[in-house]
């Protein structure tokens, strides 16, 4: 969707910091991107998957939280509804938020139990 290198020509520095994060969270949630020297990529095994790469505009693949000039109670993906607060020293920052999954419960026997007085 937006390019992830070179200069960003926008007036509104609320909307220049939101590309420069989805850029940052989409080269860091893949495999194999240049200038990443240490995945921060978590591998699968049996019982965990973790999140894949991040998708702009899909809620599934992760969720921005608003931290700084004022903090969000809630999470959405970019472009998104959030109001625009413009910060006075044009610093933003932004809380990635991923979906995990684990196995599902089942078949699940009851081992026994010890009291304890």
């Amino acid at each position: 969707m937006y390019p992830r290198e070179g200069f960003l020509h926008q007036v509104d520095d609320f909307k220049s910091a939101s590309v420069i994060a989805q850029r940052v969270g989409d080269v860091v949630t893949r495999s194999g991107q240049p200038h990443v020297y240490q995945p921060v990529l978590a591998q699968p095994y049996d019982g965990y998957w973790p999140a894949g790469p991040l998708i702009e505009s899909n809620v599934r693949t992760g969720k921005w939280q608003a931290l700084v000039p004022q903090l969000s109670m809630t999470c959405a993906v970019f472009p998104n509804a959030m109001p625009a607060v413009q910060a006075t020293d044009g610093g933003y920052a932004w809380a990635l938020w991923r979906p995990y999954a684990c196995c599902k419960r089942m078949g699940q026997i009851f081992l026994g139990s010890t009291d304890v007085e």
